[in-house]
């Protein structure tokens, strides 16, 4: 794993964005609006609201969201077949790319469980030492049954970490997301750990326009 991509990623996401943006001249650059079979997804995939949640597993007011709003937000509307949520990685520094690497090796029908786990207990394995949140959140992942080898593979994939850049890059590119968690319905950018009064006024309007 490039360490000084996991240390510092602010800087390096200058690079890779001019990297990025070279590359989106020469061929066409798909939208992040465009649910995709690597995207993790919970509720019915033919919902006709779509909300993209951009977060960073290190962040409090992502916790926030997950812990206290996200499951009133699934009962009213993913539940209902009304929307489905896309969850998508916005790493802010190295835990929160540690921790992104390690969900994408959980099987897709307990990953809901195991982030939601990261965000309850992540006063526990998020440090601002690399080697102690490494040693941290292995113990949570190994409690889940995750191997301390699959563990080593997920953390020291290199294409699994430029993917998970390159989403960044794209959701900033686009919409100029740049904190979390932010969140978009049906293209529509919502900022921040908003009560669910603020999306039902626009999943309300939407639905009623269709």
């Amino acid at each position: 794993m490039k360490k000084y991509i996991l240390n510092n990623l602010f800087s390096c996401f200058f690079g890779f964005f001019l990297i990025f943006s070279s590359l989106a001249s020469a061929e066409s650059v798909e939208s992040v609006l465009d649910v995709t079979e690597e995207d993790f997804i919970i509720g019915d995939e033919n919902a006709p609201i779509t909300i993209i949640e951009y977060a960073s597993l290190s962040c409090s007011h992502c916790a926030d969201f997950h812990i206290n709003k996200l499951p009133e937000l699934i009962k009213e509307f993913v539940d209902t077949g009304k929307a489905k949520i896309v969850f998508r990685d916005f790493p802010f520094n190295y835990p929160a790319l540690l921790g992104s690497m390690a969900l994408r090796c959980v099987p897709r029908d307990i990953r809901y469980e195991y982030s939601n786990a990261l965000y309850q207990l992540q006063s526990k394995w998020v440090f601002r030492e690399n080697a102690k949140t490494t040693q941290e959140l292995y113990k949570i992942m190994q409690s889940g049954g995750m191997t301390k080898e699959r563990f080593n593979e997920c953390i020291d994939n290199a294409d699994l970490e430029n993917e998970i850049l390159q989403g960044v890059m794209a959701s900033q590119s686009e919409f100029n997301i740049k904190s979390t968690p932010s969140f978009l319905v049906n293209g529509i950018l919502i900022e921040g750990s908003k009560p669910i009064k603020d999306f039902r006024q626009i999943i309300d309007k939407i639905l009623s326009e269709q």
